[in-house]
């Protein structure tokens, strides 16, 4: 097979304090795949999304991306690659308007004149948010203000979308379209989500993490078919849903 997009092997962290928050995970994502990363609180899932792009250090074993080891002097490159996608919108908008906070990253890289302006445009339009481009965030409604924070990652071209419970605090409308815009992009998906039925809407593989370990890893509707599985790892899907 090529190499994965994101490859993670062996991933083991403790913070300062003792705790162990993974004990050798193993994990590796295709180009083009969308993958649902599933688990109960504290099964360690933040902890994995934040050493995709180096924010945490890995204790012992590697992630790459494409090839590049995620590493303190790749780390320009590797947060190019991998965009993360916050739960909370306003953790991750802070200029005076949409426009400004969607040319914040590809200015940092450098980018200028027309070829940021395109930049900027292409993921407005993606996430169709061209015509609030010169609104303030905090304006917009919270389903408003996550498109504006996926088209603040798109802008830097990433390899791989990370997306940290994408669905919270949406209203059925807005949770609609976050399926729509997701469909449309041509991108390389980890979703960390609670939301079983959006999993299954939009990531045709799953992973379960729990106690820190990778404890499953297959087709979404087979592992959300398995109710041994999902009781073991507290992972419940609504009353009355069926796939």
């Amino acid at each position: 097979m090529s190499t994965p997009v994101l490859d993670v092997r062996g991933l083991a962290f403790a913070y300062p304090d003792g705790h162990q928050a993974l004990f050798g995970v193993d994990l590796h994502v295709h180009r083009g795949e969308r993958v649902a990363l599933l688990g109960p609180n504290g099964a360690g899932k933040t902890t994995l999304v934040l050493h995709l792009n180096g924010i945490l250090e890995a204790g012992a074993g590697s992630v790459s991306v494409s090839g590049l080891p995620v590493r303190r002097e790749n780390l320009l490159e590797v947060r190019r690659r991998v965009g993360i996608v916050f739960q909370d919108p306003d953790d991750q908008l802070f200029m005076p308007t949409v426009r400004d906070d969607v040319a914040f990253g590809p200015a940092n890289l450098g980018l200028r004149g027309d070829e940021l302006d395109a930049r900027v445009d292409r993921a407005l339009v993606a996430v169709g948010m061209q015509d609030l481009a010169g609104r303030a965030p905090h304006h917009l409604s919270f389903g408003q203000r996550r498109r504006v924070a996926i088209a603040t990652v798109l802008a830097m071209e990433p390899e791989i979308l990370v997306l940290d419970e994408p669905s919270s605090n949406l209203d059925p409308a807005s949770r609609r379209e976050l399926v729509e815009l997701v469909e449309s992009l041509e991108v390389t998906v980890l979703m960390v989500t609670h939301d079983l039925p959006l999993a299954l809407q939009l990531c045709e593989r799953a992973v379960v993490l729990s106690d820190g370990v990778v404890a499953a890893d297959g087709g979404t509707k087979d592992l959300l078919g398995d109710a041994d599985l999902l009781r073991t790892h507290r992972l419940e899907m609504p009353w009355g849903f069926s796939g």
